[in-house]
């Protein structure tokens, strides 16, 4: 979608002005036009939940615009101790769409919801669904981006350029044509995810591809969790030990903070 801003004009512009004025940011006239008093009210949402207030809605404005409601014991407070340096708005933000992702899947448990949380914490400590940084691991010196990915048969990559198409996305990096085709049949997406790859990054379907990960392995981690065995419930996600310590660390930490039982309804 593209980013609707002063001057568009049209029905995605009269339901944004509806979505405003429900949640107390008066956008003016509800007329399809995109004025000054409409961008006034964006500014106003966007400060309110710790975005940049632009004035532009963007795929982060939209997204927060439709955020699940999410009722839970597993507040920003208990998680936060988890995330030590990570700005308190990435988890009020992202953590709604998590916490219904995994209801949706019936994940919500505390095993599972540390299992998650602390999956995010190795992945993007940030708490923010992130796309893959080139490194010596995936880019040759001086060569195009990801192209150690485009002929990676165990991805399922075709060649140039899926290795950049299908670079790593989300809370769990979701990487090469292969998982974005298993995954997007998973979510029952059709073809959107290898399509659209970038939709990996958006926050609901990041959260989705999260509780569906954790889902496909969910027999495994539990066994793993049960011996606390940390280090391979991290492996059956990362393949290896690459943010272990994170894990390890968020995990720990989290036993003190989330409840037993954890207890998660949508509105």
């Amino acid at each position: 979608m593209a980013a609707i801003k002063l001057g568009s004009t049209g029905s995605q512009v009269v339901a944004l002005q509806q979505q405003l004025l429900q949640r107390g940011f008066d956008p003016g006239e509800i007329n399809g036009s995109f004025g000054p008093p409409t961008e006034a009210a964006v500014r106003g949402f966007q400060q309110s939940i710790g975005l940049e207030p632009d004035g532009v809605v963007g795929p982060n404005t939209v997204a927060a615009l439709n955020m699940p409601s999410v009722t839970s014991n597993v507040t920003v407070d208990s998680v936060s101790p988890m995330f030590p340096g990570t700005a308190r708005v990435n988890i009020q933000f992202h953590l709604p769409y998590v916490l219904k992702s995994l209801l949706d899947v019936q994940l919500a448990d505390k095993t599972m919801v540390l299992m998650a949380l602390a999956t995010i914490r190795a992945e993007t400590a940030s708490f923010l669904p992130i796309e893959e940084f080139q490194s010596s691991y995936n880019t040759p010196p001086g060569g195009p981006p990801f192209a150690l990915y485009d002929n990676r048969a165990d991805l399922g990559n075709l060649g140039p350029p899926d290795g950049e198409l299908f670079k790593g996305r989300g809370f769990v990096q979701l990487t090469g044509r292969a998982n974005y085709t298993h995954f997007s049949n998973v979510l029952s997406r059709g073809t959107q995810l290898v399509d659209n790859p970038d939709l990996a990054g958006d926050p609901e379907v990041a959260a989705q591809l999260l509780a569906a990960f954790l889902k496909d392995k969910e027999d495994r981690i539990r066994l793993a969790l049960a011996r606390n065995d940390l280090a391979t419930a991290r492996k059956l996600v990362n393949g290896g030990t690459h943010g272990l310590a994170d894990f390890t660390d968020a995990f720990q930490r989290g036993q003190g903070q989330i409840p037993e039982p954890v207890q998660v309804q949508t509105g």
